[in-house]
């Protein structure tokens, strides 16, 4: 499986097109003019069109009766359903021409969204805060989805043509100069892709191509049928793509456990191995993360150098439900699993990684969640106290601001920071940013109304306690509310200086040892209110934590912190309420 067997592809003669329309009895590739594409017995149209050049608009006829754009399109101009555009993916100039990446175990990300990250809300603007990130110690970006959607203004997991950068953002060359300017101050760049559904808006393939789906139903639509060679090659090849001529630095593949027909091999095992062979080829360091409610430890293994089957990790919903229990004390929704003995199951994540490996999960009518993970190090597990997800699939898009004492906030940063896993932030988290993000769209017609009364009947209890405060996905307010309120240059930020800090104690302590940090212990002392736990180094050292979780002062009389204290300072006897400890030194 090749970039561009989908699509289209410059040759020196002009381009080739290529469109996979079983159901279609004849194709038209239109630029200036018409040209009619030849069929195979597998359902392949092709042409060459000697007159096709970068720049070169376009899309294809159906019958006769429908024009519909290229689902392989680079570059959507005019939306989803506008002419493609033909891209010379070569022609950019790369600076920083020797980057290969850097390791997992460095790895420490920043989640944001284009369109709110400034108040341009492109590509180009999220350049200026580079500097940003890298000085307060954040070595990885990670984009939410970019795929073409449909309106001026959508989280991304709308995404309708997959290969296409959203226009509303900037060119395709924009986002190459984004990436270019990250690597150059040492930054990884990781994009969200979307594999289990396509946006509701914009998408075609129904119509000529019926085989890329099944009969099986999504929250969002029909779902992608895998078992269908030519539909795998899509996928697979959409992340070579991006890995590819965009030279992003890893994935993080959105809702694997929505895929219900992955096909045998699993499409994940294709991806993953395709992908090992192009890190193999580049010489780069490339990683794969998993988004999956159900917690198959199995997909996992971040210690092999190159993606061959598995993913590097998983996001670690269970880590943050645990923690939102304890800071917040909700416990209605998915946070019920959490309800009962949260500190406890904060200690489990913090001792094997996920809450739940098989036990019954109340939320899901009693069926069993997950799977133990056996020898998995603590690197397959990406924690974070806030995300997208956590944050937006709220009614009022409120963040842990808003409702967490900030002590408690600063302390669960603390232990998150500075724990073996690889941490996730979410943009303005660092600083402590109180600006909401709720979700927000831009359809239209019947669509639009469908999305907002789905919105009033999940969340009614919501519109019944906060009325017209809370946000209509479909207003323009609620996206303009959702920019990020960047702070005044130089204005000082205690919760910015407190991350800085955390951070370099984890480049100068940590990094260089988490290669190979494994799971020791974690134990609740003095009533549930003191957490105790360790972990191994790769240098044969152990990283201690004591850390007091909760509103009272409390008395240590466990055996004295072994090692040198790195954060935090000598620990006292009785430890202040939310106050965190770590040292590094003997077992």
């Amino acid at each position: 499986m090749s970039v561009g067997r989908f699509g289209s592809t410059l040759t020196p003669d002009g381009a080739t097109f290529r469109l996979w329309a079983p159901a279609a009895g004849k194709v038209a590739i239109v630029t200036d003019t018409a040209h009619m594409m030849e069929k195979d017995s597998s359902g392949w149209f092709v042409a060459e069109v000697a007159a096709a050049s970068a720049g070169t608009r376009y899309h294809y006829r159906i019958d006769d009766e429908l024009d519909v754009p290229d689902p392989a399109s680079s570059y959507q101009r005019d939306d989803v359903s506008g002419r493609s555009e033909l891209i010379d993916h070569r022609r950019f100039r790369w600076k920083a021409i020797d980057w290969r990446g850097r390791p997992w175990h460095e790895t420490v990300i920043l989640e944001c969204h284009v369109g709110t990250f400034t108040p341009e809300g492109t590509y180009r603007a999220m350049i200026d805060k580079l500097d940003h990130l890298a000085s307060t110690g954040i070595t990885a970006l990670e984009l939410m989805p970019l795929a073409d959607f449909a309106g001026s203004r959508n989280w991304g997991y709308d995404g309708a043509m997959w290969y296409a950068p959203d226009h509303v953002y900037g060119t395709p060359d924009d986002l190459r100069e984004l990436i270019d300017q990250a690597h150059l101050r040492g930054l990884m760049v990781f994009l969200d892709v979307v594999y289990n559904h396509f946006g509701p808006e914009g998408n075609y393939l129904g119509r000529y191509a019926p085989h890329f789906f099944c009969d099986v139903k999504t929250p969002w639509g029909a779902a992608i049928d895998y078992r269908v060679p030519e539909v795998r090659a899509f996928a697979v090849d959409n992340a070579l793509h991006w890995l590819g001529n965009y030279r992003f630095d890893g994935l993080r593949l959105d809702a694997v456990h929505a895929i219900p027909e992955p096909g045998e091999p699993s499409i994940l095992n294709d991806i993953s191995r395709a992908v090992g062979i192009l890190a193999r080829q580049d010489g780069r360091h490339i990683h794969l993360v998993l988004e999956n409610d159900d917690n198959r430890a199995g997909l996992l293994d971040p210690s092999s150098g190159v993606p061959n089957g598995k993913y590097r990790a998983q996001w670690n919903d269970d880590y943050h439900h645990v923690w939102h229990v304890i800071l917040t004390q909700e416990t209605h929704g998915y946070y019920e699993d959490y309800a009962i003995h949260p500190r406890h199951l904060l200690a489990r994540t913090l001792r094997t990684g996920f809450a739940y490996q098989g036990e019954a999960s109340a939320h899901r009518g009693g069926r069993a969640r997950g799977e133990l993970i056996g020898e998995l190090p603590p690197a397959a597990f990406v924690n974070f106290l806030q995300n997208h997800d956590q944050i937006g699939n709220r009614a009022l898009g409120d963040r842990l601001e808003w409702s967490a004492d900030a002590r408690a906030i600063e302390a669960a940063l603390a232990i998150t920071l500075l724990a073996p896993m690889p941490p996730l932030m979410f943009m303005g988290e660092e600083w402590g940013a109180t600006t909401p993000f709720p979700f927000f769209c831009d359809f239209k017609g019947d669509l639009a109304d469908a999305v907002r009364a789905g919105r009033r009947r999940e969340f009614a209890s919501a519109y019944e306690m906060f009325g017209n405060d809370v946000p209509d996905p479909l207003a323009l307010s609620t996206f303009e509310a959702a920019i990020l309120a960047w702070p005044d240059p130089g204005q000082h930020l205690p919760r910015h200086a407190l991350v800085k800090r955390l951070l370099q104690v984890r480049r100068n302590e940590l990094m260089p040892h988490l290669g190979n940090a494994m799971f020791a212990s974690a134990e609740l002392c003095q009533n549930d209110r003191l957490l105790i736990a360790r972990w191994s180094l790769g240098n044969g050292a152990q990283l201690h934590l004591r850390a007091n979780i909760s509103d009272h002062n409390v008395t240590d009389d466990t055996s004295p912190m072994p090692g040198r204290p790195i954060w935090g300072g000598e620990l006292p006897a009785r430890l202040p309420a939310w106050s965190v400890f770590w040292s590094v030194g003997a077992t």
